[in-house]
C-alpha cells in the first residue's frame, strides 16, 4: 500500500494545483462565495476519515441550544433522497444519512436538522422557514467554499496530524495543509485522557497556529450506559457474549475501550457510512446465532445504529461525547463570540 502511494505521488501533486487554484479562484471572488447575516459555524476536517465531526457537533448543539434557536445542515453522506430535505420522524438513514438522523433522534426537541448537498441552498431555505435559525452549523464543511461561514473549526485527529499527512491519493488530505488558516480554532480530536501539559505544548508547537488561532484538545467519553433494546450497561457486559458490529472510519478506540473494561466481542467490521445489506443482515443474524450464552447481544455504534435499527434483535448502542482535556471554558467563550459579532 505504501509503495502504491508513492507511485500515485504525481497524481497528489496534480490534485494540489487544482485545489490551489480552486481556492484562490474562491479568495478572488472569481469563483461565488455567498455569506449571511446569520452566524454559520462550519465544523470539519482537512483529511478523508473520522476525525469526531458528529460529537464536536452535538457538543456545539448542547452549547448553544439553550440561548439560540439553531439548525444543523448536513449534506446526509450515502443517502438515497436528492434535494434539500428537513429530518423528521418518517425519515430513515437511507433517507437522510445516518448522522443527520443521529442528530434528529438525540435533539429534535431542541434543533432543526437539514440535508442539502448544495449548502447555499440549504441555508436559504431553512432561512425560509416559519421559524429561521439564528445559527447554522455546517457539519463536514469546511473545503464547501461556496459558502463563507463566519467561523470555521478544523479538527484533527491526535495520532494523525494534518501537519504528518499529505494530499490524496499519495496521502489523505482533502486539500493541502494551507487550508488550516482559514480556522479560528482546531480541536486536537481522540486524545488520550492523560495527554499532559507538556505533550499538548509539543503538538501545538508541531500545527504552528497562526496568531489568530487557538489549539485545543478533546477525548472521546464513552456512555456507561447503553441504549436500545436493553437497559445495560458497560460492566454488564462482562458477563455477556457481545457481537460487536461496527461500520466507522476508525473502531480501534472503541475495541480498546471495550478491552479496557474486560469486555469479550467477536467483532464484525464494516466499512465507513456502510449500507448494510440483506446479506450482511443474514451475516449479523447467523454470527450473533453461533454465540453460545444464553446471556448475549449485538453491541454496535449509534451511527450504525441509525442503519441497523429494526433489521437485528438483541441490538444496543454506546454513544460517545466530545470532552476537552483543558480550556473547556475558552472554548465556549470563543465560539459564544464568534455568535454575538454576527447577531
Amino acid at each position: 500500500m505504501k509503495l502504491l502511494r508513492f507511485l500515485l505521488f504525481p497524481f497528489a501533486v496534480l490534485y494540489d494545483v487544482i485545489t490551489r487554484i480552486r481556492n484562490w479562484f474562491f479568495n478572488l471572488g472569481i469563483l461565488k462565495s455567498t455569506s449571511f447575516d446569520i452566524p454559520v459555524i462550519a465544523v470539519g476536517n482537512l483529511s478523508v476519515g473520522g476525525t469526531g465531526k458528529s460529537p464536536q457537533i452535538e457538543y456545539l448543539i448542547r452549547l448553544l441550544k439553550d440561548d439560540y434557536n439553531i439548525a444543523v445542515l448536513s449534506r446526509g453522506y450515502k443517502r438515497k433522497t436528492e434535494g434539500f430535505q428537513v429530518v423528521n420522524d418518517t425519515h430513515t438513514a437511507e433517507d437522510v444519512g445516518d448522522e443527520p438522523l443521529q442528530f434528529y433522534k438525540k435533539f429534535k426537541k431542541d434543533v432543526t436538522i437539514a440535508v442539502d448537498a448544495d449548502r447555499t441552498n440549504g441555508i436559504q431555505q431553512l432561512l425560509q422557514r416559519n421559524n429561521p435559525p439564528e445559527i447554522v452549523l455546517l457539519d463536514d464543511a469546511y473545503q464547501h467554499r461556496k459558502v463563507t461561514a463566519s467561523s470555521y473549526i478544523l479538527l484533527t485527529k491526535y495520532n494523525d496530524l494534518f501537519v504528518d499527512d499529505f494530499l490524496l491519493p499519495t496521502g489523505n488530505l482533502r486539500e493541502s495543509r494551507r487550508g488550516a488558516k482559514r480556522a479560528k480554532m482546531i480541536v486536537v480530536t481522540k486524545c488520550p485522557e492523560n495527554l499532559s501539559e507538556v505533550a499538548q505544548e509539543k503538538i501545538v508547537r508541531k500545527l504552528n497556529p497562526k496568531p489568530y488561532q487557538k489549539v485545543f484538545f478533546t477525548t472521546i467519553a464513552y456512555d456507561e450506559n447503553l441504549k436500545g433494546t436493553n437497559e445495560l450497561t458497560i460492566d454488564d457486559l462482562q458477563d455477556k457474549e457481545v457481537l460487536l458490529v461496527t461500520g466507522i472510519a476508525n473502531p480501534t478506540p472503541l475495541l480498546n475501550f471495550l478491552k479496557e473494561k474486560k469486555v469479550s466481542f467477536k467483532h464484525l467490521n464494516f466499512p465507513d457510512h456502510h449500507n448494510f445489506t440483506n446479506q450482511d443482515i443474514e451475516n449479523i443474524k447467523k454470527s450473533y446465532e453461533t454465540l453460545t450464552s444464553q446471556q448475549k447481544i449485538i453491541l454496535t455504534t449509534e451511527k450504525d445504529y441509525m442503519r441497523l435499527e429494526g433489521k437485528v434483535d438483541s441490538l444496543n448502542y454506546i454513544s460517545i461525547k466530545s470532552h476537552f482535556i483543558s480550556e473547556e471554558k475558552v472554548f465556549n467563550s470563543l465560539v459564544l463570540s464568534e455568535v454575538k459579532k454576527i447577531n
